[in-house]
């Protein structure tokens, strides 16, 4: 963990040893703050990397959101929560701040566990006006008064989540705030139709002042009493459709209050207190700028959205350049659609991270974002493979999940063609628990008709995108973050479904390791046999069913050790132990726990879970099967 940092250079931050003291400084000095909140977040996110633009665009809504309210007695809920920088600063945890994302360090993220300010645990989006809801709706059960706020983007806003919890706050009524943080970004550039519509409002000259006059007239046109009266009803409504671009969020039962300069302190206070005055729910529209006050982040705030640690100075990242499995997979994907112009691809808003960023410039009518929608992603492909076509659908392990009914009742049960590119898999590292792909294996393991592979290596997996599309099946391709290895040449045209591959022989005892653990597996041989001991690997690159006859080969070892980078319920280990619970075999079981894996860097974790070469021949060791 990194040592606390010297706070002399943030005097003023420094200076809140009482929470409250905020609410007391003058517009000049909270614009101070603002400043020394830049400038400390740009430190410590330079050195140990983390989500930085969209905390840069929130800086000044947040010293207004902690000088109009009083957290933690009001509750304040951040959609994501990777904006929640400067959050964190202002509530006691600035001094800590240093240990950002690191193992045993402050979370990246709200963590109700971390401080008494965070209301609500946070990592995925389009959550927070759901969760508010509920506060609110308690609060109400309760007879108590306290304010409940929820921060959401307007890339959250286009998740299926978020229009169900403004559909229930429009019914319920309840006293509530909204906070639309309107950046158009959600990491990359925001799609949709309601994108369109907020930069509709951002853009309508004179906006405030049409609306008020509008209204003012609208409020004469008469409704009882007049021969015309069904006429000028459709009229009016006609008319504020037309003219009011608040009209969506009212429908809803909102009251709409914008657009403010999400970067005008002074006005964003005056917002708020306006947005108190309501006793229902309230959408404050406020216009943001992502990577506000850091030139490389303002010009490239996708680039800037979660960084390696980099050098302030120009912006480059420190980390040096790999080759990744993202990669081999971009580059497959290319290849396979220049030869069928049947392929497409879908991303929910992440066409940089998932890799689908070139096939977007190269095949511009075949790729789809469909914004921050899992859910409707997965269905959209299974739409597109209903109708004749071979949808890609790349999604981070993590935020499939969000889509497991989906998956199964729209996907599985027709057996439509789509493949899932499932990257970050396994541990994913510094942004703890919500972000770990340790759960897919096993919760995609359930459901029939799912072909799911793990390549070895770069390889294999640009192999198994070919093969998957063949089979005429849903496939899942699940592969890690981080380096691509390097194996084996591998001069197959196709790989036969449902088949494993002996990679080492051997008779000591036997290794059954699936993707990134295979790599894992033959160091730990190449160890052992320089100790004497030769130990068969078996690469596991099915995992929804065994190769029964490289199995039998594994038990005739008589001792069989199955490792994973995934939980051990459900997954690997559970496959194999099902298909031999009527054989005498000493069976080994390396795998993550069944439980919410912190954060760590991605080498720390693997080593502290054994899933590594030594990790492997500790594990044999303890067993009694060494020499």
């Amino acid at each position: 963990m990194s040592q606390m940092l010297d706070m002399s250079k943030y005097p003023i931050l420094a200076s809140l040893s009482e929470y409250n003291a905020l609410k007391a400084f003058d517009i000049a000095k909270k614009q101070a703050l603002a400043a020394e909140l830049r400038a400390y977040m740009l430190e410590i996110v330079s050195s140990n990397g983390g989500h930085l633009a969209s905390s840069l665009g929130v800086v000044e809504l947040t010293v207004a959101l902690h000088s109009v309210f009083d957290f933690p007695e009001d509750k304040l809920v951040w959609d994501v929560g990777h904006q929640c920088y400067a959050h964190k600063l202002l509530t006691g945890r600035a001094e800590a701040f240093s240990t950002l994302r690191q193992k045993d360090g402050l979370s990246g993220f709200p963590k109700i566990n971390e401080s008494e300010y965070d209301a609500f645990n946070t990592g995925h989006a389009s959550t927070s006006v759901s969760a508010a809801l509920g506060m609110a709706a308690a609060r109400d059960l309760k007879g108590s008064d306290e304010e409940i706020i929820a921060v959401i983007g307007d890339g959250a806003l286009t998740g299926g989540l978020a229009f169900e919890g403004l559909n229930n706050a429009g019914d319920i009524k309840s006293k509530l705030i909204v906070v639309l943080n309107d950046n158009n970004k959600s990491i990359a550039d925001n799609v949709g139709a309601l994108s369109q519509h907020l930069a509709r409002i951002r853009t309508a000259p004179g906006y405030g002042k049409t609306k008020k006059g509008v209204k003012r007239v609208l409020a004469k046109l008469p409704l009882f009493g007049n021969p015309l009266i069904a006429f000028i009803d459709k009229t009016k409504r006609m008319l504020k459709t037309m003219l009011l671009s608040d009209y969506f969020f009212e429908e809803l039962g909102f009251v709409y209050l914008g657009p403010f300069d999400g970067h005008d302190i002074k006005g964003l206070c005056e917002a708020l207190e306006n947005a108190k005055q309501y006793s229902g729910p309230v959408l404050v529209h406020v216009i943001t700028e992502k990577g506000r006050g850091y030139v490389p982040a303002q010009q490239h705030p996708d680039q800037f959205h979660g960084v390696a640690p980099f050098d302030i100075e120009d912006g480059q990242s420190k980390k040096q350049p790999c080759r990744t499995y993202t990669n081999a997979f971009s580059d497959a994907l290319l290849e396979l659609a220049s030869e069928n112009n049947d392929i497409v691809a879908i991303t929910a808003a992440m066409p940089d991270g998932t890799g689908l960023a070139a096939f977007a410039e190269k095949f511009p009518e075949r790729f789809f974002d469909v914004g921050i929608a899992e859910e409707h992603a997965v269905t959209f492909a299974a739409g597109l493979a209903a109708a004749g076509k071979k949808p890609v659908c790349a999604i981070y392990s993590s935020f499939l999940q969000r889509a497991y009914d989906q998956i199964m009742h729209d996907v599985a049960i027709p057996a439509l063609p789509v493949v899932f590119a499932i990257d970050r898999a396994g541990i994913v590292g510094e942004d703890g628990e919500t972000h770990q792909g340790i759960f897919d294996l096993a919760f995609l393991r359930t459901i029939p008709n799912l072909v799911i592979m793990a390549p070895k290596d770069e390889a294999e997996l640009q192999l198994m995108l070919r093969s998957g599309m063949s089979y005429n099946l849903p496939v899942a391709v699940r592969y890690p973050k981080g380096a691509a290895q390097s194996i084996k040449a591998n001069n197959l045209q196709e790989i036969k479904l449902n088949s494993w591959e002996i990679l080492r022989e051997g008779n000591a005892f036997s290794i059954i390791a699936c993707g990134s653990m295979v790599a894992e597996a033959l160091k730990a041989a190449e160890a052992l046999a320089e100790k004497g001991m030769s130990v068969q690997i078996v690469n596991a690159r099915f995992i929804n069913a065994v190769d029964e006859e490289i199995l039998a080969s594994a038990v005739d070892c008589g001792k069989l050790l199955i490792i994973e980078e995934g939980i051990a319920n459900g997954g690997l280990g559970s496959l194999i132990k099902e298909a031999l619970v009527n054989e005498q075999i000493m069976i080994q079981h390396i795998a993550l726990p069944c439980e919410f894996i912190p954060q760590g860097s991605r080498k720390e974790l693997l080593d502290e879970y054994g899933l590594s070469a030594e990790g492997i021949i500790s594990a044999a060791e303890k067993a009694g099967w060494l020499l």
